[in-house]
């Protein structure tokens, strides 16, 4: 366990954001090295690659329930030094997690194939978005065993066995990949399935590995088998906080598959540029998103030990560090997203659309950054509605116009990326003004740091006279 509660705020964000940003740059290969293999395969490959990797949306938006009610709930326990109860949120959250990983697997195979026949009209990149899937699913049902035990160690400052599972886990996904898709040694290639069988094989690796690390290392919580009965107070912790949050990753999978759904009748090219686009921006938000990630952990517990100066400061720090970052992402895409896309796909159609992608989305970047931030403060004070509240106000502010917009004789994809630009900026508009209306209800300004300084100053001048 790390306290966080003493010290310097920028080191503490810097210091836990450096291995989440290792991590995070882990698993954007993660996502590159699927791209390049697949992207090898031809378009409908990689719209199919794309159309499923959607899905993954949903699970994010479970995995974000456990993952940020834990992480939440044990760094406000840990804040208040109450080990009991920080064991407890931990032990609630690996049996739920099971339960629900146990669910999506099944509910995975018998729906994939409905989900996408209902965003694509190709029938090739149907079809290959089902072969990934099929092998895939495994995958998408493990993270929440992951997700469970990452957020512990996050929620008491501990951050770095994390990232070292996650390089194993990308290593052993690098050297199966081209075995499995390309039949590299083998002579057999799987194709696109390959690419999540490899996806699979590694994310079982991981959670075998954050199992054994926690049998043997960690102290401060462990897993107890006597807490895995349901424990209602408990479950309502976790749940109150992740519920929002989970919805907003929810949300994100309608604004996607609204997208795809859109675009569709462009043809198979448009959907593998889109989703060629979309994941290279989201593999490069991922050192962006480890430094907002950061700021819960550490406000978190300064909220739990009432130090809500320190929890302003947090923010500040967070927003600036963030911000700074998206700033320069938004320069490299500017003037360099042709190089980005044509490592990972040849056809010239497939580049354009990419490229062109890139290059109006990215003035977004810096809006997203603070929405990252706001959305971490969110997590620190035990309240994630109001992100939800401003994921939903873009997703209402997008999908009308755009479903207009669909209807026109002069629609073009231009439009889509467009309007994309201006919900985002809407959308962190108004999760400033929430985080601001939050911090005056639950910050008091005169908290207990500021009043330990004012008796330290009194004795002072006491002692002086």
């Amino acid at each position: 366990m790390k306290d966080l509660t003493q010290g310097s705020i920028p080191k503490h964000l810097i210091t836990m954001a450096i291995p989440m940003m290792v991590g995070m740059f882990v698993q954007t290969l993660y996502f590159l090295v699927d791209l390049y293999f697949v992207g090898k395969l031809g378009g409908e490959a990689l719209a199919g690659l794309s159309l499923a990797g959607n899905a993954m949306f949903l699970i994010f938006a479970l995995t974000q329930i456990l993952n940020v009610g834990t992480a939440a709930a044990i760094s406000h326990a840990v804040g208040r030094k109450d080990k009991t109860d920080a064991n407890l949120i931990f032990n609630q959250s690996m049996m739920s997690s099971s339960i629900v990983g146990i669910v999506v697997c099944i509910a995975g195979y018998f729906g994939a194939s409905a989900y996408l026949n209902m965003v694509s009209q190709d029938l090739q990149t149907v079809a290959a978005g089902l072969s990934y899937l099929n092998w895939f699913i495994p995958c998408m049902a493990l993270q929440f065993l992951m997700v469970s035990i990452s957020a512990a160690l996050r929620g008491t400052g501990v951050i770095k066995p994390t990232m070292l599972v996650q390089m194993i886990s990308i290593i052993i996904n690098i050297i199966l990949s081209p075995i499995l898709i390309e039949g590299w040694g083998t002579g057999h290639a799987m194709g696109i399935a390959g690419a999540g069988f490899a996806s699979s094989i590694s994310v079982v690796c991981a959670v075998i590995i954050l199992c054994l690390y926690f049998k043997k290392s960690e102290k401060y919580i462990s897993v107890d088998f006597a807490l895995w009965h349901p424990n209602i107070p408990s479950l309502k912790k976790i749940s109150s906080i992740g519920l929002p949050a989970g919805g907003e990753f929810f949300l994100m999978f309608v604004y996607m598959g609204i997208i795809y759904w859109l675009i569709q009748r462009f043809g198979a090219d448009a959907q593998a540029g889109f989703g060629l686009g979309s994941r290279i921006m989201q593999s490069l938000f991922l050192p962006a998103m480890a430094l907002a990630f950061a700021a819960p952990a550490v406000a978190g517990q300064n909220f739990g030990a009432k130090k809500f100066t320190r929890v302003r400061e947090t923010f500040k720090w967070s927003a600036i560090l963030t911000c700074s970052l998206m700033s320069l992402l938004t320069i490299l895409c500017l003037f360099q997203s042709e190089i980005l896309v044509q490592s990972f796909v040849d056809e010239p159609e497939v580049v354009l659309i990419s490229a062109m992608f890139l290059q109006m989305i990215c003035w977004n970047f810096i809006p997203s950054g603070l929405t990252f931030t706001c959305s971490g403060m969110f997590q620190s004070v035990g309240n994630t509605w109001p992100a939800l509240i401003s994921t939903a106000t873009r997703l209402i502010c997008f999908a009308i116009p755009a479903l207009w917009l669909s209807q026109q004789n002069d629609f073009t994809i231009e439009n889509l990326w467009n309007l994309s630009v201006i919900t985002v900026c809407i959308q962190a508009v108004v999760s400033f003004y929430l985080l601001r209306r939050e911090f005056r209800l639950r910050l008091p300004k005169n908290d207990e740091s500021q009043l330990v300084s004012h008796i330290e100053k009194e004795n002072f001048a006491s002692e002086t006279v």
